[in-house]
Order: structure tokens, then C-alpha cells, then sequence
């Protein structure tokens, strides 16, 4: 077995990783990060840029939001069902972070909102690309991955930790492989495990939330996600707290089908399979919102159901939900997406002349679905949503003109969030909600705040808890070392 030592242990090197291990360096300390896969990031290599509140960038686009406003504004989302003091810890922090990020060479393309109502909190990346949307924040990760290694980090590629070195009570260390499957035993005088949930385990979203992985829940399925540090922080006496989904809604093999999902989520008709409206559908601008009605209903799916007419109104007029996730201009090509969807037989996209034609394709009570269609029409005509209370511009008859189509949409997740309790420096917390000596978590484990629904009203929250409790996890750790007295450590098995 091969023994490695440093004064932290990081394990995962996503966002949270990576900012436990520069902050590490910036106090003198060396962490050496263990890494499952062959590349940094991890999910925040898809994902577009963090949470900042009070921000210089902020303010250069006249944007102005205090901590203490979106405070109470996230306390208020979650009705105080999550610990305020984390919260306050991490928006408070937020505004220097995003600098300390500029310093280290990350550019920011502005803060931006997610949708007319959340508040322009989301710091996107500058993309190497120039173009703003999916993937962007993957060059802060380069940043930050060199910033870490510049400050002497150890970054070890392709080795999972396969378990917590625990001691009288207190976590010293880890148990480690290669990928030549060497054993390694690493010490440390204290832990952060980041390994970001367990949204692409099937077998823990079972256990842990009663859902089916690609049935009752589509998740992005993030290569290495699979719940291995919440595991071995339950096997150490950490308290289960808090797990549950990021909830969003998505159609099936989305990315490959953008220009459709760019098109049906703009807020008109949507029925469940009983072929009945459930919500306002405007509402669904917010995708948790969306994701939340829609996981409600029978088999937890919906439909979406537009015509030529409404497609070729969106398309001039603009879109009703601007999104940056999903570009407006690829709306344009939505003749083509549609003949190209059926002449490769997507299965989720419908397209008929009459409703019934349409009701038997998706399997909807065609009877029903007429009088809904009639029912939501008459609202249309009227300018009055009685029983949604829609506002009157965004009631679109869906008249047949052009042509019925459809699309269904699932509930989907970006992944999981939570599952062992910290305080606001970050350390894990026992069965008595006492911290567990030299045990610290980060990111996604550690993500709580939400209570049961992210929060797209703050975007940028999950990436922006991220790397704020990566750095409230790395400035705790070097706390305790000083506490202890950890003098500068031979590091002549340091590799």
C-alpha cells in the first residue's frame, strides 16, 4: 500500500474541491485531491456560471441586490426550512468570491437573470467560445484547476476514494486506488468529501428517494456521481440530512433536440395524460416550478401542445421565455427540427392534422382532450383564465392551424443535492448534530439550502454554493490545523 500524506484531504475535484484546495494553499497548507475521473470540474463542466450578490459586476450593469435582501428573499422560498446561517454565510461570502475568482483570471460576461422574475444573481462565464450558454463555466474550471496546482496541490487523476480513515472519533485520512488498482492510505489532519450527490446512481435514488432513474426522474447523469462520499460520511457517523433532487422538467434526449424544447416551453397548452390542464403554464417559465406541477401528475408527464400558427407567431413576435440556457435564435430552424424528428421517429414529439389523431398518438382520452382544447380556447377568446388566471397575452388558441403538434415532457433533475448536515463552517455534523472532528463537506453533499425546491428565483445557486463552501470548508480546515497546532509536516512521502 502506498502511503501519501498532506495537511488536507480533498475529495473530488469539482468546484467545491478545487476551492477547499486553492484555499488550503492561499493559508500555506498542502491538499492533495483525490479525482476519480481523468478531468476537473465534474459538473460544473456543463453548467454556466455561479451565484453573486453585491458584486462589482453586478453593479456595472446596474443591477443592485444586498445579502440581506436575498436572504430573506431565499428564507422566505424555502419557508425557513433550511439553516440561515449557512445561507447568510455563503451570500455574504458570494461578492468576494467572484472576485477572487477574477484574480485568478476568470472572466464574467455580466450577471444575468434565469427568467422575468428571479434576480440577475447569475455570474455566467466569459465562454472561450464567445457564445454565452451550456458549458461556458467549463473555462473557470481551467482557472481554477491551475490556480490550485500553482499553490501546490496534488491533484490525483483516476483514483477513487474507497473509504474515510477514522480514528477515537476523529477523520485522519482516506483509503484510495489507482487506476493500475495500487492501494493508497493518505493522511491528512482533516477531509472535505465533494463528491457531488448521487444523481446518476440508480440504485440510491431508489433507496434514498422512492424514484426510478429514467422513469420517474430523468437526470443529466453526470459521469462518476454516484453517492461514494455521502456513503463513506453515513459509514462515519454523519447524519442523513436533507437529500433530494435539483427538480427541473425535460423532455427526453433534450440536448438533441433543443430547437423543439426552445419551442414548447413557452407557456402554452400543457395537459397531463388524463388530457386535463394542471396548472398556469406560464408558471413553468420557472423550470422547478414546471418540474415540481408536472411531477404530480399521472406517471409524472405532461404535454405540451402548440400549432403551425403559435410556432410561426413565436417565431416572429420573440419568445415569451428568454432563456440563456436556450437560445432564442434556433426557434428559426423549427421546420426543420420537426421533419427531422419525424423522419428519425422521436417518440416523445407528436404532430396530427385533427385532436383526435393527435390524443390517439400520445395515448390522451381524445374526448377530454377536445374539451380542453375547447375549454382553454374559449379562455383564449375571452382574454380571462378563470381557472389558472394566465394573463390574457399569453393565451394562444391552439386552433389546428398548421398542423396539431406535441411534446412530452418529464420530470427531470440536474441531479441530487444533500444528504449530510454541515453548519456554517462546513463541518459535517453527527446524529447529535455535533461536528464530527476533521470531517468537512462541500458542494452538492452538503447542499441543503434549498428545503424541497431550487431555487431559479437566485440563479446560479447550486455552482455558487459550490465554490463558497469550498472555500468556507478550506478556511475551516486551516482553523483547525492552527487550533491543533500543526506545525509545517515532513512531506517526504508527499507525491
Amino acid at each position: 500500500m502506498r502511503k501519501m500524506q498532506a495537511d488536507v484531504i480533498v475529495v473530488a475535484a469539482g468546484p467545491a474541491g478545487l476551492a477547499a484546495a486553492i484555499t488550503a494553499g492561499e493559508y500555506g497548507r498542502k491538499a492533495l485531491v483525490f479525482e476519480k475521473t481523468t478531468v476537473t470540474g465534474g459538473a460544473a463542466n456543463m453548467g454556466m456560471g455561479p451565484l453573486g450578490i453585491d458584486t462589482r459586476v453586478q453593479k456595472s450593469c446596474f443591477n443592485d441586490i444586498t445579502a440581506e435582501y436575498a436572504l430573506a428573499k431565499h428564507m422566505e422560498y424555502t419557508h425557513y426550512c433550511a439553516d440561515a446561517g449557512l445561507v447568510s454565510a455563503y451570500f455574504h461570502k458570494s461578492a468576494e468570491t467572484i472576485s477572487w475568482l477574477e484574480e485568478m483570471g476568470v472572466k464574467f460576461a455580466g450577471a444575468f437573470r434565469y427568467s422575468r422574475d428571479s434576480e440577475a444573481t447569475w455570474h455566467i462565464v466569459q465562454p472561450e467560445d464567445g457564445q454565452i450558454g451550456p458549458r461556458c463555466a467549463s473555462a473557470m474550471v481551467k482557472c481554477m484547476t491551475k490556480r490550485a496546482l500553482e499553490l501546490g496541490a496534488q491533484i490525483c487523476y483516476s483514483t477513487p476514494v474507497d473509504d474515510l480513515i477514522v480514528e477515537d472519533g476523529t477523520v485522519v485520512g482516506v483509503y484510495a486506488h489507482d487506476e493500475t488498482g495500487e492501494k493508497i492510505e493518505a493522511r491528512g489532519q482533516a477531509v472535505v468529501v465533494c463528491t457531488g450527490g448521487f444523481g446518476s446512481n440508480a440504485e440510491m435514488v431508489r433507496e434514498e428517494c422512492g424514484l426510478e432513474l429514467g422513469k420517474d426522474i430523468i437526470s443529466f447523469m453526470i459521469p462518476g456521481i454516484m453517492g461514494d462520499g455521502l456513503k463513506m460520511m453515513w459509514k462515519a457517523g454523519a447524519q442523513k440530512f436533507g437529500a433530494n433532487f435539483e427538480r427541473i422538467y425535460l423532455c427526453k434526449d433534450q440536448l438533441n433536440h433543443m430547437t423543439l424544447d426552445i419551442m414548447f416551453r413557452q407557456g402554452d397548452l400543457m395537459v397531463n395524460l388524463d388530457g386535463e390542464r394542471f396548472m398556469n403554464e406560464d408558471d413553468a417559465g420557472n423550470t422547478t416550478f414546471g418540474g415540481n406541477a408536472i411531477a404530480m401528475q399521472p406517471r409524472r408527464v405532461a404535454v405540451s401542445i402548440i400549432d403551425g400558427d403559435i410556432a410561426r407567431r413565436h417565431q416572429r413576435d420573440g419568445l415569451p421565455h428568454v432563456s440563456l440556457v436556450e437560445p432564442e435564435f434556433l426557434v428559426q430552424a423549427f421546420d426543420a427540427a420537426v421533419q427531422d424528428a419525424l423522419d428519425n421517429g422521436y417518440e416523445d414529439f407528436y404532430k396530427a392534422d385533427t385532436v383526435e389523431e393527435l390524443a390517439e398518438q400520445i395515448g390522451i382520452p381524445a374526448e377530454t382532450l377536445r374539451s380542453t382544447i375547447e375549454a382553454y380556447n374559449a379562455c383564449c377568446a375571452s382574454g380571462v383564465d378563470k381557472e389558472f388566471g394566465k394573463a390574457s397575452k399569453y393565451l394562444n388558441p391552439v386552433t389546428g392551424k398548421g398542423g396539431y403538434m406535441a411534446l412530452k415532457y418529464y420530470t427531470g433533475a440536474y441531479g441530487t443535492v444533500g444528504g449530510v448536515r454541515v453548519n456554517k463552517r462546513c463541518e459535517v455534523l453527527d446524529q447529535d448534530s455535533k461536528p464530527i472532528p476533521g470531517l468537512y463537506s462541500a458542494g452538492s453533499d452538503a447542499n441543503t439550502i434549498y428545503a424541497d425546491s431550487y431555487n431559479f428565483k437566485l440563479p446560479g445557486n447550486t455552482m455558487g454554493f459550490a465554490i463558497n463552501s469550498g472555500r468556507m470548508a478550506g478556511e475551516a480546515m486551516c482553523a483547525y490545523l492552527d487550533e491543533l497546532g500543526v506545525g509545517e509536516i515532513d512531506y517526504d512521502e508527499y507525491e
